[in-house]
């Protein structure tokens, strides 16, 4: 396994989710999970702000504005997006992934993936150790029972966060296929 030497260094990550704008603009370009147009983007923005659907015009002009002239080239820039000025397309690109790495939680609940593996790992582990020192009423579960319960759990949370991530894992499959190809075609 390779390990990427082009990380996005954190402080450039945290300087690109240090503007709201930007991050609820990077949040629609993922939920689109391809292009999406300025227009589009601007939209999608502009409704999460005002909580109005549609947005009033206004809203959507200084979101657009704001967009073109200050947040999109900075992505574009730091390899975050790929924008294309004059289709006035945008996509996620090869950084993106860094900056998700940042923000990545579990949807409504305002928990990380990893604090819900810590959980349910913490979780799982006490109750094994309850079961084998049998405790009152733990002791009935058979261990291998509660294991396999356990591991089912993972299982199930493993597959929930690929099918939520499903579009930025495909892309990344995508992105290093495409990268893989073009190397060899030199």
């Amino acid at each position: 396994m390779k390990l990427r030497s082009d990380v996005l260094p954190a402080e450039q990550v945290y300087a690109v989710l240090a503007n709201e704008r930007r991050r609820r603009a990077l949040e629609q370009i993922g939920c689109a999970g391809g292009a999406v147009t300025v227009h589009e983007l601007s939209t999608l923005v502009a409704g999460r702000e005002t909580g109005e659907s549609p947005p009033p015009r206004r809203s959507r002009e200084s979101v657009y504005t704001s967009l073109v002239q200050t947040h999109l080239p900075k992505l574009a820039a730091l390899g975050v997006i790929e924008y294309d000025r004059e289709t006035q397309t945008i996509e996620l690109s090869r950084h993106a992934r860094d900056v998700s790495v940042y923000t990545e939680i579990v949807a409504k609940g305002g928990v990380t993936w990893s604090e819900l593996y810590r959980a349910l790992g913490v979780v799982s582990l006490t109750l094994l150790l309850a079961i084998l020192l049998e405790a009152p009423i733990l002791s009935a579960i058979d261990p291998v029972l509660w294991t396999s319960l356990s591991l089912g759990a993972f299982a199930v949370a493993s597959a929930y966060q690929l099918w939520v991530n499903r579009f930025s894992v495909l892309r990344q499959f995508r992105i290093g296929r495409d990268g893989l190809l073009s190397r060899h075609r030199r």
